[in-house]
């Protein structure tokens, strides 16, 4: 599914509470929900097949082998624990990235990608394979906020707000603090948004 560009044309169709934003808003969310059952599909056949997806196709750090992770690790996740934690947020900060536009939406979704996949594989420890799309989450995170200043769409900075009541703690995995857990995608990722947002800028 894909949402039309045309929503941000014109005085008043930006405006929060107007038709046009409820409408890109939902066709955005339909979308965003569509592609969450992907993911599940990706992580049933990996653990019922033993594909062995994660090493394969997640990010290596200082590894030759793991620079195709950079494409491929936010589709994998290390079990359905992992996957349904990140549905959630994904799917609401997804859904306001994507109204925004789905040319922007793809352009900055690569952005974060590459950013925050990089940044991984230069400084993450090289005994580790990272997989997951927290990397892509904390991104439209970073996005929306930048965003909201940079645009002075303050609804932007309303859904950054929401997210981080609703899931505050898990924001401190931008600082290491679990060994377990990449923080230095999650960094990156939403560095990576920040400058997204400000390259494609309405």
């Amino acid at each position: 599914m894909c949402v039309s560009d045309d929503w941000t044309t014109g005085p008043d169709r930006l405006r929060f509470g107007s038709e046009p934003f409820y409408a890109a808003v939902g066709r955005a969310f339909v979308a965003m929900c569509a592609a969450i059952p992907v993911l599940f599909v990706i992580e049933a056949l990996d653990y019922w097949l033993g594909l062995g997806l994660d090493p394969r196709g997640g990010i290596i750090p200082r590894s030759v082998y793991g620079l195709d992770g950079i494409v491929f690790s936010p589709l994998l996740h290390a079990d359905f624990a992992h996957l349904y934690g990140n549905s959630v947020p994904l799917i609401l900060l997804g859904t306001f990235v994507l109204a925004a536009g789905s040319r922007r939406f793809i352009w900055s979704t690569a952005f974060i990608m590459l950013v925050g996949g990089l940044g991984v594989w230069i400084v993450g420890d090289p005994r580790t394979v990272v997989v997951g799309a927290s990397g892509v989450i904390f991104g439209y995170f970073g996005l929306l906020l930048a965003r909201g200043i940079v645009e002075r769409t303050w609804w932007n900075l309303g859904v950054v707000v929401l997210v981080g009541l609703l899931y505050w703690w898990q924001l401190f995995g931008i600082l290491p603090s679990d060994p377990y857990v990449s923080w230095q995608g999650h960094l990156f990722g939403f560095l990576g948004g920040a400058v997204a947002a400000v390259l494609f800028r309405r």
